[in-house]
């Protein structure tokens, strides 16, 4: 109904702009944003009765579509956000909010929408924007040809196969400021319509009938297949079936198992290497008394002695000054149960991924141990590591390091930079001094002297002044970096073209 009262709306305002048609649109804004506020309270209280019933009761077969109306809720808070970024841009370039009306102070101006929107290109951009999101919110609900609310397609050809866009007919020229302000709220209106009704369609899906399985299949389910000698070896031996009630026998290697919901666990204790196969036997009993019985398919597991795998994610090497990151990983041993330990310097961090600090060039060793089940702590392997400063950086002016340069290029610069190329760490250097050069042709050299890497207004006032055939070089530069080490760097130089 508001849809069609905004049609009738805009093609009054096609004929003549009056107050009552100005108050009109501004009136439909009012109605569509309340409207847009109830429909958002719905589709929170959806949310929230998901949240603790389903999500609370059913979380492995809630998630997945919670997750899928999770996308389509974010999908259309970006857009209404951009959309709120729009109105508002408009709002400004329209001198702002009446605070007597509610309404924007150029509401009856018919220049603004069209120049922004149509011919700056704004409403090109939100088409899109409603594209990409109506494409992601039928991707989630899994409906190609489903009709939404949300649409931005160009309206049919008029009388006269006269073709117009969606972009024009809804911020095109003749379209006063707050009817495109009221077109944007509609669109809103539209995206929380639409939000609100496919959230529920996914949603819903939670509730559909949960297919029963009506086919035996004898199950082993190993947590590892390779542990360290003094751990213990594991398994789940389960039958899966359609009646929930059944409590079969299982056995491996001819000893019975426990069985506790339809489950039997299997221990051994490794206490040798080498690779080791065993096979389940489930046991049921029939309708008739009878029992049949069910194999599993063989099972195999390794037992190794402890070992270790230090890794350094960026090089071979620690270097003097950064976080040096490490990953640190033994297989068979959870990572929470890993220690490291560096034999100079500092390691922080948990769960295999570490940071390690060095002073001094030279060696370090990394030691890895692992707590073993019954709170056993072996000694899993070592690492040694070499230790080096960071490399030294080169010089930059203008983006170069020497060769020519444009009088206008130099002209534009007021500062050199120490810059660490090629290296894989955030090693920020600071330059501390340097001595600049200017020859002008058949003229006398001209020294300065900085203290920082900024000109002085006298090395300033000097490159204003260089001309075609200048030579231009920055020597005695040192500079430091994280390691705090004051370097002296390469000096560079340039010919002005």
């Amino acid at each position: 109904m508001m849809g069609i009262l905004y049609l009738v709306l805009l093609g009054l305002a096609a004929t003549t702009v009056t107050d009552h048609v100005l108050d009109a649109f501004r009136n439909l804004t009012v109605s569509l944003e309340t409207s847009t506020k109830n429909v958002q309270s719905t589709v929170d209280n959806t949310f929230a009765s998901f949240e603790a019933t389903k999500m609370k009761n059913e979380p492995e077969r809630a998630r997945p579509v919670y997750e899928k109306a999770e996308k389509v809720k974010k999908a259309t808070d970006d857009l209404n956000g951009y959309i709120n970024h729009l109105k508002d841009t408009l709002i400004k370039v329209g001198g702002g909010t009446d605070e007597q009306s509610g309404d924007v102070k150029a509401r009856a101006d018919i220049d603004i929408s069209p120049r922004l929107m149509v011919r700056k290109g704004y409403a090109k951009q939100l088409k899109q924007k409603i594209e990409e999101a109506r494409n992601l919110i039928l991707a989630q609900l899994g409906d190609a040809n489903a009709k939404l609310a949300l649409n931005a397609q160009d309206p049919p050809k008029k009388k006269g196969g006269v073709a117009t866009t969606w972009e024009d007919d809804n911020f095109g020229d003749g379209i006063p400021l707050t009817a495109a302000l009221t077109a944007l709220t509609k669109i809103q209106a539209d995206l929380k319509n639409t939000e609100s009704e496919v959230v529920k369609k996914i949603l819903g899906e939670a509730d559909k009938a949960v297919i029963n399985l009506d086919r035996f299949d004898a199950v082993a389910v190993a947590p590892s297949s390779y542990v360290l000698v003094g751990q213990t070896y594991s398994a789940d031996v389960f039958l899966t079936a359609s009646d929930s009630k059944s409590n079969p026998e299982i056995a491996v290697g001819g000893q019975s198992l426990k069985v506790v919901d339809g489950k039997g666990l299997y221990t051994v204790t490794a206490g040798r290497e080498g690779e080791f196969k065993w096979s389940g036997t489930v046991r049921v009993k029939q309708a008739d008394g009878t029992m049949k019985e069910y194999k599993t398919k063989e099972q195999t597991y390794t037992v190794a002695k402890p070992s270790a795998v230090v890794s350094p994610d960026k090089m071979n090497v620690f270097y003097i000054g950064v976080p040096n990151p490490v990953s640190v990983s033994a297989p068979g041993i959870p990572k929470d149960k890993i220690r490291v330990a560096i034999s100079a310097g500092e390691i922080s961090g948990s769960n295999g991924t570490y940071n390690v600090n060095v002073k001094q060039t030279g060696k370090v060793t990394v030691t890895v141990s692992g707590q073993l089940e019954g709170g056993k702590s072996v000694t899993l392997g070592t690492t040694e590591f070499r230790i080096k400063r960071i490399p030294p950086p080169r010089v930059k002016f203008g983006g170069k390091s020497g060769g020519r340069l444009s009088t206008g290029a130099m002209k534009a610069q007021n500062r050199i930079f120490a810059v660490l190329e090629d290296f894989d760490f955030d090693a920020p250097f600071n330059v501390q001094h340097f001595t600049l050069y200017v020859i002008k042709p058949r003229s006398e050299p001209m020294i300065f002297e900085s203290n920082s890497n900024a000109f002085t207004p006298q090395m300033q006032s000097a490159m204003n002044g260089i001309t075609s055939g200048s030579r231009v070089t920055f020597d005695n530069i040192f500079a430091t970096g994280p390691d705090g080490m004051k370097r002296q760097l390469d000096p560079i130089t340039f010919t002005v073209e």
